[in-house]
């Protein structure tokens, strides 16, 4: 009877310490990435691992990173959100408006955070920035904001323009909204705007011809997941054309494009990553306000001008935080 007992105890601690062990490991903790596009891929996923493993979570020790993209066909979003809630991913983080709308009404169990997207509240994916509710928060660029200040760079740059082309994608809300802020500015600013509407690469030569036709002397690009994964594109077609343009990111003016405006993407993926951090150490999304960009950048490439033959003034040199010469 000692023996049985003896056996029956030394197995129950057993049984305990493995059950303890297990506990005591930590859960790896699934984070998906969403985007409209696979452009930039790898460097959108290290710059997020980068972030977190400053936080103390290392991709494949204590967290798994799960990307997909929707390849700019924005109605595989549905499926592919559908595919996060199956892996039961822990934060589903996307960059598109379209995706969030997804999410938002696919599932309400699921943290999201939106990133880089235009105004959250006007989409009605948060009631308010300082207080979400739901299961969402985030990062906003606020593109449509700024989709004015690049027509006014343009304008100061170039002052003799009256006719501006904006190239934009009818299929992206966050892009539609950033036409409709375009036509604001433009009509404040004494600006004729020429709508380049494109919703698929193959259509960017055809609108640049329609538009050279119009009469634009100048063109802006607001932030739009088609127009960067066919940046190099739009910036030859420019390049042909000898038409300046102002892009949403810097990375277009260092491929070749004349001038930039717009926020620090590296920005973006810290606080995303805070976020995170937050969420899985048990924050709710409504509880963590909606935050926006601090930092803006002002780029311009002389190569570029002294290529299509055109001159900078001097003062608007001066307020340009990063030169290409």
């Amino acid at each position: 009877m000692g023996k049985k007992f003896l056996g029956f105890a030394l197995n129950a601690l057993l049984f305990a310490l493995c059950v303890s062990a297990e506990a005591q490991q930590p859960k790896m903790a699934r984070i998906g990435l969403l985007r409209a596009s696979s452009f930039e891929r790898e460097s959108n996923i290290e710059m997020l691992r980068r972030e977190l493993s400053a936080l103390g979570y290392i991709d494949g020790k204590n967290i798994a990173i799960e990307f997909r993209a929707a390849e700019n066909k924005f109605d595989r979003f549905p499926a592919l959100v559908d595919e996060m809630v199956r892996l039961k991913v822990d934060v589903l983080i996307t960059s598109s408006t379209a995706a969030a709308l997804v999410a938002k009404n696919t599932t309400l169990t699921i943290p999201i955070i939106v990133m880089g997207v235009t105004d959250p509240v006007a989409a009605g994916l948060v009631d308010r920035l300082a207080r979400p509710g739901g299961n969402i928060t985030g990062f906003t660029s606020i593109p449509a904001v700024l989709a004015g200040k690049r027509l006014e760079l343009l304008k100061e740059t170039f002052s003799k323009i009256s006719r501006v082309g904006v190239l934009w994608n009818p299929q992206d809300p966050a892009s539609v909204q950033q036409w409709k802020e375009s036509a604001q500015a433009g009509r404040e600013l004494g600006l004729q705007l020429h709508s380049m509407e494109v919703n698929s690469a193959d259509k960017y030569e055809d609108s640049f011809k329609e538009a050279i036709k119009a009469g634009i002397l100048a063109f802006a690009v607001p932030q739009d997941s088609l127009a960067g994964a066919n940046q190099k594109k739009i910036v030859q077609l420019a390049a042909r054309h000898r038409l300046p343009g102002i892009y949403s990111r810097k990375d277009f003016v260092e491929n070749g494009g004349l001038m930039s405006y717009g926020w620090d993407r590296s920005e973006s993926f810290k606080r995303v990553a805070a976020m995170v951090d937050k969420i899985l150490k048990g924050t709710k999304p409504a509880d963590i306000p909606v935050e926006q960009p601090m930092k803006f950048e002002f780029v311009i490439n002389l190569k570029t001008a002294k290529q299509i033959g055109l001159t900078i003034p001097p003062h608007v040199l001066a307020r340009a935080d990063k030169v290409i010469r």
